[in-house]
């Protein structure tokens, strides 16, 4: 098989999403030609978001999925080259960068550009995975508003849950925080708060079996769940289950090569997307735990492209 000549960038972005794509037009307006390697699903964790009410500059509610082709068309009318491809092994040892992707193409890159995202960890169970979108949720911040007056329920016992679990209780009339285990892991002070509040209630050592609900429309209707240490099974009818157990950074090609904290997540400069290697830049949720918004990754993806263009004039 003919082997496809090196491609050569002055900006690589590994990843789409609103970061990778709010980085190329950036790159592409300041005449920089980027490259945007996307996977085969491209635009990220939005694709699986239905409503998206709190994106700037919408006054009516648009669909996760159309935001993420609007961003995309706009990289490629400013003049990024998309080419989809599974990164699969990056040195950024060398000058300039080398990449290569399952297809055998290499991609050589002055700087590099990385908003290859994360991932919400879920239960995996078939019935959660059927009804994610209507009323099963990873994302309190996005959809709580949605349950106003309803029940629903968190699944999970770190910070994360505990924080879904009270930034709930301003919209749902109860939640219901389900742990598997008979304490929780979130830190003391979020604990107290937790268990001060009226409107949460926590069912301890149990873990959902089933989400259950309507067909047509699709709307959840309540969970399954079981006692690990008496197996007992009941069903809860609630509205929405929100799944808080965790997040995975798409980060394992950059193991020993880029700073990373201990969950995975790239590490950056303070005020900045630059990682530990100069010309290499990180944005939205593969370096962000905390925010894990559409609007803070497209910042973050805009900062990466200024900051690439600025490495750029300088070397």
């Amino acid at each position: 098989m003919s082997q496809n000549p090196t491609k050569h960038t002055k900006v690589l972005i590994i990843g789409s999403g609103p970061a990778g794509y709010t980085a190329a037009v950036y790159a592409a307006r300041a005449m920089l030609n980027p490259i945007l390697v996307h996977g085969s699903e491209p635009g990220g964790q939005l694709t699986t978001t239905t409503d998206v009410e709190n994106f700037p500059g919408f006054a009516e509610v648009i669909q996760g999925p159309w935001l993420m082709d609007q961003m995309k068309e706009q990289a490629k009318a400013v003049g990024t080259e998309m080419i989809e491809d599974h990164i699969s092994n990056v040195n950024l040892n060398t000058s300039p960068f080398e990449a290569t992707g399952d297809s055998g193409q290499k991609y050589t890159a002055d700087s590099i550009i990385i908003s290859t995202g994360a991932q919400a960890r879920w239960l995996n169970l078939d019935s959660e995975q059927e009804f994610r979108g209507f009323g099963v949720s990873a994302c309190a911040t996005c959809d709580g508003f949605f349950f106003k007056n309803k029940e629903v329920a968190v699944v999970g016992g770190g910070n994360a849950a505990v924080e879904e679990a009270m930034f709930l209780t301003k919209f749902a009339s109860k939640v219901k925080l389900i742990h598997r285990r008979d304490s929780l892991r979130a830190e003391k002070l979020l604990q107290k708060k937790l268990m001060e509040n009226e409107k949460i209630e926590i069912i301890w050592d149990s873990v959902v079996e089933e989400v259950f609900g309507d067909k047509d429309p699709k709307n959840v209707k309540g969970i399954k769940i079981k006692n690990v240490k008496t197996n007992e099974v009941q069903e809860l009818n609630l509205d929405g289950v929100f799944i808080a157990i965790g997040h995975d950074p798409a980060t394992q090609l950059f193991k020993n090569q880029l700073e990373m904290d201990k969950e995975g997540y790239l590490i950056t400069k303070a005020d900045s997307t630059e990682t530990n290697v100069p010309g290499v830049f990180a944005a939205g949720d593969v370096k962000d735990k905390i925010f894990r918004q559409a609007v803070t990754a497209a910042g973050m993806g805009c900062m990466a492209a200024l900051e690439a263009e600025k490495h750029l004039s300088h070397n």
